[in-house]
């Protein structure tokens, strides 16, 4: 069994920073890429950053230069640093791993449970 916990949501005003953290745990052998989505009311899921396994990072255009991803591997977790919030930003976060639970399976997209963000005055 696979859990990926985040944590680090919360209500910031516009200008401001959170930094959200997202930690793996259970039957892991290995994890490829972690990433970052994002849910708005109303809207679709959308891709915020992704990061793998030898750090390499890509963003949406809407974040880039504001949002900052890194990943610990040696703790199976991955952050996403994020500054110059805009309401715009509001959106639950979901994390998302790509994980091999043994040697020789496939990899596997796991899913966070979220964690809400509210950019407001």
């Amino acid at each position: 069994q696979v859990q990926l916990v985040e944590s680090g949501g919360g209500l910031v005003q516009p200008g401001g920073s959170l930094r959200l953290s997202c930690a793996a745990s259970g039957s892991i052998f290995s994890i490829s890429n972690m990433g970052w989505y994002r849910q708005a009311p109303g809207k679709q899921r959308e891709l915020v950053a992704v990061i793998t396994s030898t750090g390499s990072s890509h963003y949406s255009n809407s974040v880039k230069g504001r949002f900052t991803i890194s990943r610990d591997n040696a703790k199976n977790t991955v952050y996403v640093q994020m500054n110059s919030l805009k309401p715009e930003d509001t959106a639950v976060y979901y994390c998302n791993a790509d994980i091999r639970i043994r040697v020789g399976a496939g990899l596997l997209g796991y899913w966070g449970q979220g964690t809400q963000v509210t950019v407001s005055s």
